[in-house]
Formats: structure tokens, sequence, C-alpha cells
């Protein structure tokens, strides 16, 4: 696109971009749609952008005469590379969802029609049509159509041409694509336990992409959940969270797998049931196999939890690659890795030392990845823990044949 000044009463306030489609507010200023519905719905602000004042009635205006001089300035520009902006949809209001809803409700036949819809709108960029889909029902249908576990084929169109998906897949996907606030979420995981139970059987039984969605949606509800829901969560679902993780679903599914055990396991009993559920090795061997940096640093941070219990210590070095792969992943993924990886083998070190692990710390290279924790890292923590550790156990591993001389020079006296 050639260099073209922008007339600056075209360009949104916020975004500092083209409105597209502009509306005004109560004290006159006019915003881009999409800009102003974020500020106002998901940011929950109260006053204008501009003018700083206090806005008591939300409304939006379409500015239609801003928007044609906007359209016909890109028209006579289309040569200097402007795209030409198509008329804006009309936004959606919530009698018209609620109608829909009520009709799918009342005629099973109109269901297909009702979740393409709400399909539509969810792939509408705007902040003002998902407030209005949580507002209408919209939610609490999808969780009811979700939770009866409805078969019902219908024919979906994607990237490749159409397919063939169960209504309860269908309305899983849309209940995750609202991206649901956060005050919803709360009242569905305090009042509703079976969409819960049923998540955890969409984990267990459903394909590959519902499973993916299920993780998802299940990450975002423990998210808001108070500590006795936290402390409540049942077996079944570290299970079928490690299994999602053994399968690599997907990779979004794999990271909020991980920080859904991040957010489970200090409570209570969770980091045993985790544990039981096979998660330790299931850990190292996505350690093992990844090179993302931030898949290596969430399951350093569930391992590090579950090490802080001797069962998950247990199972670190009942694996053959535990230790060294904990070590290796020092220096080479982040500060936060390594900070983690240098705990989970300070509490091997503290509260699992047998002279068997000692000896096998010494053969893997963690000794070597300690003394040069000590010698080069600039962070002072870590130091002091790699030189407490090398310290605590200087009589087994001091002066042994295995560790170069460069590095036998910097092991603490």
């Amino acid at each position: 696109m050639d260099d073209i000044e922008v007339p600056t009463h075209f360009l949104c306030p916020i975004s500092l971009q083209l409105m597209r489609d502009p509306v005004t507010i109560s004290t006159g200023i006019s915003y881009n749609r999409d800009s102003i519905e974020k500020w106002l719905y998901s940011c929950k602000n109260k006053a204008c952008p501009v003018t700083k004042q206090a806005l008591h009635d939300s409304g939006l205006t379409p500015n239609h005469t801003l928007r044609r001089l906007i359209q016909t300035w890109c028209t006579l520009n289309v040569s200097h590379g402007i795209q030409i902006i198509p008329a804006p949809n009309p936004p959606i209001h919530n009698t018209q969802i609620a109608k829909l809803l009520n009709d799918a409700t009342k005629l099973p036949e109109t269901r297909f029609k009702c979740l393409a819809t709400l399909r539509s709108i969810t792939l509408e960029e705007g902040e003002r049509n998902r407030s209005c889909l949580e507002a209408s029902g919209a939610v609490e249908f999808l969780v009811s159509i979700i939770k009866r576990d409805d078969s019902t084929l219908l024919q979906a169109e994607n990237n490749k041409g159409s397919e063939f998906i169960k209504a309860s897949d269908e309305a899983l996907s849309i209940f995750y694509d609202i991206k649901v606030s956060r005050s919803c979420l709360r009242s569905i995981i305090s009042n509703d336990e079976v969409f819960v139970t049923y998540l955890v059987q969409v984990l267990e039984n459903g394909n590959h992409k519902s499973r993916a969605y299920a993780t998802m949606i299940l990450k975002d509800l423990f998210q808001v959940a108070d500590p006795t829901q936290l402390i409540n969560v049942k077996s079944e679902l570290f299970a079928q969270l490690v299994r999602a993780l053994s399968d690599d679903v997907s990779q979004q599914a794999t990271k909020a797998a991980l920080k859904l055990l991040v957010e489970l396991c200090p409570w209570g009993r969770n980091r045993i049931k985790a544990v039981e559920g096979g998660a330790v090795f299931v850990l190292i061997e996505l350690l093992l196999g990844t090179s993302e940096t931030r898949a290596s640093e969430l399951a350093l941070i569930v391992l590090g939890q579950l090490c802080g219990c001797a069962e998950g210590r247990a199972e670190l070095l009942k694996h053959g690659a535990g230790l060294a792969i904990v070590s290796k992943k020092i220096f080479r993924v982040s500060h936060g890795a390594s900070n983690m990886a240098v705990r989970i083998i300070s509490s091997i070190s503290k509260f699992s030392a047998t002279s068997r692990v000692l000896q096998e710390m010494l053969e893997v290279g963690v000794v070597r990845k300690l003394i040069l924790v000590v010698k080069v890292d600039s962070n002072s923590k870590r130091k002091e823990r790699a030189r407490e550790m090398l310290k605590l156990h200087s009589r087994v591993w001091r002066n042994p044949a295995c560790i170069p001389c460069h590095l036998l020079s910097s092991y603490p006296s």
C-alpha cells in the first residue's frame, strides 16, 4: 500500500485504525464499534476514553454520515492500495436471540438452525454480540444440549468442505468460542455439577476435537472455582487430563490441561490424585518430546508441585529419564523453567537422596549442572540452592572421576 495520510477524524481514538463501523456514544465522540464495545463490555469501563466523562448511557448510535464519508474516501483511494470497507452487519439484539432459543427449545427440528445462527454470531467480532448471547440465555441453552449428549447429526461447513457432527459437539465448540464471562462461569461451576461431570465424560469418550474443547472449558471453569470446589475434584478428572496429555489431543488442549493441573494440584489431596493418575510419567515424557517453551515451563511447574509429596518424588525416580531431563532443562528453556528444575532437584536431594539416587544424579549429569549453576548463574537464589545441595552431599559427589576438572574447581567447599 502506498504511503497515504488517513484523515485523523477517520481514525478510531482507541485503536488508531481506520474505522470500519463508526458509532457515537453519549459524549458525542465516535469510535469503531469493536473497540468501544471491548472498552465498555469486556474492560467494564464506565467513562468515555477521550473526555473521561462518566457514561450514564452506554448506548451506541451508528454514525452513518461518517461511515459514508470513510467509504467514499476508501473508494477514491483504491489506487493507493486502500481497501473498500463493506457495509457492517447490523448488531444482534437480545430479543432476536431469545426468540431463536425459545423456538429451538419448543421445536427440536429448529435446533440445527439455532446452532448455526449462534455459530455465525460467535464468528463475528464484537464484544456486544458476545454479551448479548450471554444475557439472552444462549449459554444455558448450550449447556442443556451438551448435558443431554444430543447425538443429532448436523452438517457443518468448514475450510475443507462439509462434515457431519453431533449437536452436542457443536454446542461444546460454540460454548468455548463465546468466551463466557467469569461471573457466568462461576455460576455454572457453583450450581451445575452435572455439567462438569459430563465434560469429564467427554474427555473419556469424545473425539479429539471435543476432548480439546472440554479440556479448555474445564480450565476456564476451575480458574474461577472456590477452594471447596478445588479440593473436592474427583480422581477421574486427573486420570482423563493425564490421558489427554498422553494422547497429545492438540497443542492448545495440552497447555489448557497443564494450566488446569497447576490450578488444582496445590489443593487438598489433589497431588496424590494426579500422581495416582499417572501424571508424573506423562509429564516427563512431555518434557522429553517438546521444545516449546511454555509447555515445558508448565510441565515443570506441575512436576514441581507433585514432587512436593513423597509419592510424586518416587514416581519421578522410577522413570529412567526423570532426573536427566529435569536437569537438562536448566538454562535451556527460560529463567522460570530453570528455577523450577532446580527446585525439583532440591526436593529430591533433601527428601529422597538414597545412595542409589545420589549415584544416579552423578551419572546422568545432575551434579555437573549444579556446579555449572554455582559457577555461571546470575540468579542468586538458584545459585544458593545449588550450593546447598552440593555441600549437603559433598561426601559422595566431591572429586569423582566423571566430573571435569574445570568444574570441580568450582565445587563449593
